[in-house]
Formats: C-alpha cells, sequence, structure tokens
C-alpha cells in the first residue's frame, strides 16, 4: 500500500500499487473535475507530482516542458509510491448554491384545469373520537371512517413506516390531527388516497419543489402546494461534472466498479445541498416538502435513479426507461419528506429527454398554430419541430463546446469568464467584457460565439476557421498545440496563471458543435418536407439560451438567418414544465401525451445528417444564400476598411 498526499487540502489516502491517480482523488475525498469521465481525452485533470513515482500511461496532452515539471493526467497515471500530488486550485469543483432568496413568477396554462380544487397532495383537518371500551374500532378504520366523511375517500393506503407511527401519532395530537394526504396519482382514477403523514391539528406545511437536472446545472423551485406560488429557487453546478462533462462520458464513468453507484449519490448530494439552502432560507423543515417533479435529460433521469444508462450511447440508443415510475424520496436518499412521490417525467427517447419534454409544455408550442421550433442549444442539441397538431424531434449530439469543455481557455460562465467581445478590424485588436467584470480566465460559450464571429468578420479566421498567419498582429500567434488567437494574457497577481487563447483546434471543435445544431434543425426541417424560411419563430430554451446573442449566433451560423423578432429567449423551459406538472393533473397527463405523439428522429439512421453537417462546417455556412444578413455585413467591412 502507498500513502498518497494532496496538496493544498492535506488530504492523503493509501492505496494499493498500479491504483490510477483519479481514484485515489476520489477515494481521498478531493473534489476534482475529471471532465471526460477519466478517457484521457480532455486533457484537463492535470495535477503535479511533487514527489513520489508514477507511470504515464499517457502524455498525449502534455507539453514536454510540463513533463518535466511533474505534470500528469490523472486519469492516465499509475501510482507506484509514495506520492505527494499538488491539485491546481483551477481545477477544483466548485459547488456554491447561486444566489439569495429569489422568488419566481410561471404562468399557468388557461387549459391548466382547476388544479386548486383537486391537488396531488391536500391536508385534512379531523377531529377522530377517541376509542372506548364501547368503541374498540382500531386506529387505521377510526382515521379512515372520519377522511371518508370529509371528502369521500373509500380507499386508504400507507407504508408500513407509516402504519408504524400511526398510533403513536393520534395520541400525541389529541385525536385532533391535520392528515397530510396524496389523492392517488396523476395516472390513477376514483376516491384512492395514500396517508403520508400526521401532523397535530393545525400544523402542516405542504410544499414541493420543481426540479431541472441538467447536464451542467440543476435548478430547485420551492413551491406552496397550497397557493401555487414559487418560493424561492436555488441552483448550482451538478456534482456529477467531477466524472465527465457530457453524458457519453458519464454513462462511461458508470461503467467502472461503483461508477453508477457514485453518479447518483452525487446526483441526490447536489439536490440536498439546493433543497437545504431552500429550507433554511424559506424556514421550512425537508419534511414539508411533500412532492418533488424533476425534468432532466434521459442519461441524467437514468443516472439520477441508478438506472445502468450504458444502452443509451450504443447502437441502436435504446434507454431502458422512458417514463419512470414513481418513487418514494427516501429511496434515493432525498432530503425531503420520506414519503413525498418523485415524479420523474416523461422522455421521448434516448437523446430527447424529460428536459425537452417539459420544455415544449412551458414554452406552449404545443398549443400554438404558430410552424415553431423550438432549440435547447446544449450537450445534447435537443430540437423540436411542430405546433399544435404535430410534434417532431431531435437530438444533434453537439458536444460540450460551448459549455466549456474540450477549448483551451474554455470554462462555464462565472466570475472572470469572457462573455463578449468585439475586435477591430483595422488593428485586430480585441475588446472584451467579463462576467462581474473579473480579470480574464477563460471563455464561457456566450463569449465563444462572440469571439467566433468578431474573428470571421474581422478576417482573423477565413470561413474553414483557420487563422490569418499574414495580417500584421502579435495577437496570431504560435501556441503549444498550434497556431492562436491572444485575447488576454496571464495576470499571476489577479489569480489568472494562463493566456486566454483559442487555438484553431478549439475553432474547429466549435464549428463541429454549430454545425452539428444547424445540421439538426436542416435535417428535421427537410424530413417534414418544409424549409427553415417556413418556420414563424423559434424558441430557445436552455439556461445557457439567454444569454446567446442572436446577431452573433446567426452570423456564425449556429442560428438561421431570419428576422430578429422571429426569435424569443425563454430561460429554463424545463423547469418551469416540472413546476407546472408539480401542480396540475391536466398538465400531467398533457406532458404524458406529448411525449407519447412526439416523433424522434434518430439522426444516426438518416443518410442527409452526415451531408448537412459537412456543409455547415464554414462560417457561416457553404451555402451562402442562406446567410444574406451575415453576406451584406461582409460587404459592409470590406466597404468600411477600402474607406
Amino acid at each position: 500500500m502507498y500513502r498518497v498526499t494532496f496538496e493544498p487540502s492535506g488530504q492523503s489516502v493509501e492505496v494499493p500499487e498500479g491504483t490510477l491517480l483519479s481514484d485515489a482523488i476520489a477515494r481521498a475525498g478531493v473534489a476534482f473535475n475529471l471532465s471526460c469521465g477519466g478517457q484521457g481525452r480532455c486533457g484537463r485533470c492535470q495535477v503535479i507530482v511533487r514527489q513520489g513515482q508514477v507511470r504515464r500511461r499517457s502524455e498525449l496532452r502534455l507539453s514536454r516542458e510540463q513533463v518535466a515539471q511533474g505534470y500528469a493526467l490523472a486519469c492516465q497515471t499509475v501510482i507506484e509510491s509514495d506520492l505527494v500530488v499538488e491539485v491546481p486550485s483551477q481545477e477544483l469543483v466548485a459547488h456554491t448554491v447561486a444566489g439569495e432568496k429569489a422568488a419566481a413568477t410561471v404562468a399557468m396554462p388557461d387549459d391548466a384545469g382547476n388544479w386548486r380544487a383537486d391537488p396531488f397532495v391536500t391536508r385534512y383537518s379531523v377531529e377522530i373520537t377517541p376509542p372506548s371500551l364501547d368503541d374498540n374500532t382500531n386506529d387505521w378504520d377510526r382515521l379512515q371512517r372520519e377522511l371518508a366523511a370529509v371528502d369521500g375517500i373509500e380507499r386508504l393506503r400507507a407504508s408500513l413506516p407509516v402504519l408504524r407511527g400511526l398510533g403513536q401519532g393520534l395520541r400525541d395530537s389529541g385525536w385532533q390531527v391535520d392528515a397530510v394526504m396524496e389523492r392517488g396519482t396523476w395516472e390513477e382514477e376514483g376516491a384512492v388516497a395514500r396517508l403520508l403523514d400526521l401532523q397535530p391539528r393545525g400544523t402542516a406545511r405542504l410544499l414541493g419543489a420543481a426540479i431541472d437536472i441538467g447536464t451542467t446545472s440543476n435548478v430547485v423551485y420551492l413551491v406552496d402546494m397550497a397557493g401555487g406560488q414559487v418560493l424561492d429557487t436555488a441552483s448550482t453546478f451538478n456534482g456529477q461534472i467531477s466524472c465527465g462533462e457530457d453524458v457519453i462520458s458519464r454513462i462511461i464513468y458508470a461503467r467502472r466498479n461503483g461508477g453508477l453507484s457514485h453518479l447518483q449519490e452525487l446526483a441526490a448530494d447536489t439536490l440536498n445541498q439546493l433543497l437545504d439552502e431552500l429550507c433554511r432560507r424559506n424556514g421550512a423543515q425537508a419534511r414539508q416538502i411533500v412532492r418533488l417533479a424533476v425534468a432532466g435529460n434521459t442519461t441524467m433521469i437514468h443516472l439520477f435513479l441508478g438506472i445502468d444508462p450504458q444502452w443509451i450511447r450504443l447502437e441502436p440508443y435504446i434507454p431502458t426507461v422512458n417514463q419512470p415510475l414513481p418513487v418514494r424520496a427516501v429511496e434515493l436518499g432525498l432530503h425531503a419528506h420520506p414519503e413525498a412521490q418523485v415524479d420523474c417525467l416523461p422522455s421521448v427517447g434516448a437523446y430527447v429527454g424529460a428536459d425537452i419534454t417539459a420544455g415544449v409544455l412551458s414554452s406552449e408550442m404545443c398549443r400554438t398554430e404558430k410552424l415553431t421550433l423550438f432549440i435547447d442549444v446544449g450537450t445534447n442539441g435537443e430540437i423540436v419541430l411542430g405546433n399544435a397538431d404535430w410534434l417532431i424531434s431531435c437530438a444533434c449530439s453537439a458536444g460540450p463546446a460551448f459549455e466549456g469543455a474540450g477549448v483551451q481557455s474554455g470554462m462555464r460562465a462565472v466570475p472572470g469568464a469572457i462573455d463578449e467581445v468585439w475586435i477591430n478590424p483595422r488593428t485586430y485588436e480585441p475588446t472584451i467584457r467579463t462576467i462581474g467584470d473579473r480579470p480574464a480566465r477563460g471563455i464561457c460559450g456566450s463569449g465563444m460565439i462572440s469571439a467566433l464571429a468578431e474573428m470571421f468578420l474581422s478576417g482573423v479566421i477565413d470561413k474553414a476557421g483557420r487563422l490569418n498567419r499574414s495580417l500584421n498582429t502579435p495577437r496570431i500567434r504560435d501556441g503549444e498545440h498550434g497556431p492562436e488567437y491572444l485575447f488576454a494574457t496571464a495576470d499571476q497577481q489577479a489569480g489568472v496563471p494562463d493566456d486566454v487563447v483559442l487555438t484553431e483546434v478549439d475553432i474547429a471543435n466549435l464549428l463541429r458543435a454549430k454545425g452539428a445544431i444547424y445540421a439538426g434543425f436542416s435535417v428535421l426541417t427537410r424530413s417534414v418536407g418544409i424549409s427553415l424560411a417556413d418556420v414563424e419563430q423559434v424558441l430557445i430554451g436552455g439556461s445557457f439560451g439567454k444569454y446567446i446573442n442572436i446577431e452573433k449566433a446567426i452570423t456564425i451560423g449556429l442560428l438561421p438567418d431570419m428576422p430578429w423578432e422571429r426569435f424569443r429567449y425563454l430561460g429554463n423551459t424545463s423547469v418551469r414544465g416540472a413546476y407546472q406538472v408539480l401542480l396540475s393533473r391536466e398538465l400531467r397527463r398533457e406532458l404524458t401525451e406529448i411525449a407519447q405523439r412526439m416523433t424522434y428522429l434518430e439522426l444516426s439512421a438518416d443518410n442527409s445528417f452526415m451531408e448537412e453537417f459537412t456543409s455547415a462546417l464554414f462560417l457561416p455556412h457553404t451555402d451562402e444564400t442562406a446567410f444574406p444578413s451575415v453576406a451584406k455585413l461582409l460587404r459592409q467591412g470590406k466597404g468600411e476598411l477600402q474607406a
């Protein structure tokens, strides 16, 4: 056994010879970002071996100078002695809950039903006649008799833990109780109820949680189940990021020994952090959260439930389940009432999940007569086309480039990330804006879109994304990974250890990501015999979507060239849909119908997708006639320079 000590935390662990350094980090409990799930392809799990012997299985992402300085990829390094290892601070995974108390306003559509009159969970205040020698009816039947008189409940159910506490609960409350009841499930009809809890009369508080488990971030709404108000919201990074930044990396990680259970624990831990914070800020108790509605892509739902997702990434790409059965919070280790039902919303296929069906519901594209294109610009690049009469969907595997992965200076949208860029077409000098006006540490997705557009319009890069080496500017230079453009220099005093650049390799990754998305909705529209020009509105969902600059997204060919007024930002439509079905039986039924009637187009089986994808690998596209506004901008730019 060898002892491995990690700096600067001082945490240590004993492991057998031959253990991967990344596994030792996990066993020691050191927060660490394993961006590609340990496949050795991203090069971002760099650590520094200060003392001891290791064997590097791969040095592909390291320079000779870095190896000489002791750098190693944690997922590709085998332990061969006692070690002292430094974990660079930029690789630590932050799990800070964002924001202070902030309510949200979410409208319920007109056809949501009278959800206040027929709630999922309700409270009955009842006074029960105590037993006596003359009336020896058992406690269960006594309670059921009173509830039947109050609201005609014919069948009452309860779990064994609830039944075990029934007798003491009735007596402790003096036979005057609030019976917290779940009135059937969304698919169940009839006067059936499940007893969740007994509280002294007048004390029960009913709360719910609407949850979006995103690949990058998790969001929770705390909801008053009686009034329907969103009391507070909280969000944080998904703790599973430490095991991979995209769904494929996490599926691969789940195949490791103990990987699936570890990912499920991380999902629960992340949500518990948010639930605990929401309870703290609102003077609530976890037991008062009596129902949870959960949206997320198909892989995230599988990992949340601890279901093996391996078949999602293997042809013919079949998930274990599209409509998970409800489970109790205690089964998942969630900080809510143990009997609270956790309703995981329905998905359509392997890569069109519950986050998209919830988005279609909350965006109301399923009710409009307008031909609508709904886009969630994320790792999977999910797209839905249709209206109230029909819906067809696909996912185009854009990859995590716009979320910072696979890009040398890429990072998430946190303070210090470049989120907007302007480049002078005469001097080729950049002007940058960072989140929080902090020193530039990297560049996030919206910044990458802005940067690509500006680099293209100013002539820094050509249509193929190649840097123009003939320009008279020191911004274009040779870096460790080939030609690159410099946006900001390192500043050790400001805590910025590296220059912020985009390399030609980075640009190629971004072109593939935008090309996949554009090819996706090109194939989708053509599959139903229409053109992009026929689309009457484009709805952009997802947390990332609201930061996209429409003009610059069109400039690079990420979005179709159409009038700006046709585009609408919707923000996180996934959690909004979860909120709506948390309260309304009618909307919960409608969500199931949406999932059942939505056609799923598997792009890997469509021969035209690769042709469209190849055409979209240029700025903005090989077909310049599809982007007349971009052609106009290029002509204007050339005219200004000549003048």
